[in-house]
């Protein structure tokens, strides 16, 4: 046996989080990245002496350790991967590793989207209540991270199905299921069964004394509830029905959330996030705030005051009359969907990128109605012309984000909506969707 027990693949945020941990536990460890590493993130290896190598992985020394720890962008299929775990050694998620070492209570929130908002808003109701609490995981630090400089009472997690595949005892207390609808095929070999298994994960090793958050008004998540046998505390939300019993929903344009016939109710005015998805993100962040009794100040202030994030339907400037809107973050059709749904004016849609496998048939409606034009940003934009070029008169290819910005205005007028949503990955023009959504902000402001 090798002395390295733990190995960690991959040093992005995930892997140099759970590189530190293991080294504040005591663990031998050992860093490999067949890439190579950025520059802070090597610092912080050197600075706990962790030894590392890039560009290549030592398949010999790997295969002898106790334990790998695998970041999540590093698919199950990878050879490596295989021959890893062919030897019956464990392969983990650095959030099934981090959990072993902290007594937090674990709020963790999955989706296909509205994730990232909703672990922000549950978070700041948290905070704003006083209570000692972090976040992490897809967001911010990797949870790994945040346990080893400092523990907290409560950790507010954001968890992607990445993640989710390599959690085997990891156990959340309270769980937030947002949605499921089809992401990231390509990792799971096109199944759309195999994607919604993954993220139901997010209620493995639950008991009754945990609860289970979840959207009522989707379809697949219904599907396999109706199929399961669930041991947690089953709390729902909805925006197409009044119902008994735990839960959200909407009555006479006002959010009711009842928690043991505590009932709290606000405006839909009063929310800092406007737009269906966000009522959805509202209700789901409050009801986990009420499971946590949380007083009704904090929560109806949380959603009032909330900020929203960078790069999801982010407003950048008004040029010519015409509005620009960042939403970098949306990396798949639905996130789409939801943005094009909550624009009230005609839009020019810069779109494109690396394509996961995109059905695009659920926007054409939308877009028919909605566009007026589409600017396609990508190296490769065949699947988004073949998909629109019934639907768009104007149809234009860019391989640059000065370019798609320029043409954007040129096709727009005065109240119209360029809106930056592009349904697809960034790493084919860009580092990631952060590095895309930056470009455009620049490129707005030189116009």
């Amino acid at each position: 046996m090798d002395t390295n027990n733990i190995i960690v693949l991959g040093a992005g945020e995930s892997g140099v989080g759970a590189a530190v941990l293991a080294r504040m536990k005591g663990h031998d460890v050992f860093v490999s990245d067949n890439n190579r590493i950025k520059e802070k993130y090597k610092n912080v290896l050197s600075q706990f002496d962790i030894e590392f190598e890039e560009g290549k992985h030592s398949e010999k020394r790997i295969l002898k350790s106790k334990e790998v720890i695998k970041s999540p962008g590093i698919p199950d299929q990878a050879p490596l991967v295989r021959s890893i775990a062919e030897r019956g050694i464990p392969v983990i998620s650095e959030i099934e590793f981090a959990a072993r070492y902290t007594a937090a209570k674990l709020i963790c929130i999955t989706g296909s989207n509205g994730k990232t908002t909703t672990t922000l808003l549950t978070h700041h109701i948290l905070k704003k209540a006083g209570l000692d609490v972090a976040l992490a995981g897809n967001v911010g630090n990797s949870f790994a991270m945040e346990v080893a400089h400092q523990d907290h009472d409560y950790f507010v997690l954001e968890i992607s199905s990445f993640q989710l595949d390599g959690m085997y005892d990891f156990k959340a207390d309270i769980a937030i299921l947002m949605n499921i609808t089809p992401d990231h095929l390509d990792r799971y070999d096109g199944s759309f069964e195999a994607y919604a298994e993954s993220k139901f994960r997010i209620i493995q090793n639950m008991g009754k004394e945990d609860a289970f958050i979840f959207c009522r008004d989707d379809p697949e998540i219904m599907k396999r509830i109706r199929k399961s046998s669930i041991s947690p505390r089953m709390i729902p939300f909805t925006l197409n029905e009044i119902f008994d019993g735990d839960g959200a929903y909407i009555k006479d344009n006002n959010i009711i959330i009842n928690i043991q016939s505590n009932l709290q109710e606000m405006t839909l005015e009063s929310l800092a996030l406007q737009g269906k998805h966000n009522i959805y993100n509202s209700m789901a962040a409050a009801v986990a705030g009420k499971l946590l009794d949380i007083r009704k100040q904090h929560i109806q202030e949380s959603l009032s005051d909330f900020q929203n994030i960078e790069h999801r339907l982010e407003h950048v400037a008004v040029i010519q009359g015409i509005e620009f809107i960042n939403d970098s973050k949306a990396t798949n059709v639905n996130s789409v969907w939801y943005a094009m749904e909550n624009m009230q004016n005609d839009v020019i849609w810069i779109a494109g990128g690396i394509d996961k496998g995109n059905d695009y048939s659920i926007l054409l409606d939308l877009v028919k109605n909605k566009v007026k034009g589409i600017v396609c940003l990508g190296k490769d934009n065949k699947h988004l012309q073949e998909a629109f070029s019934g639907s768009v008169e104007t149809i234009i290819e860019t391989r640059s984000m000065d370019v798609a910005v320029q043409t954007a205005l040129y096709l727009g007028r005065k109240g119209d909506i360029v809106l930056l949503s592009p349904a697809c990955a960034s790493f084919d023009l860009f580092e990631n969707f952060e590095d895309r959504g930056n470009q455009f902000k620049e490129s707005v402001n030189k116009l």
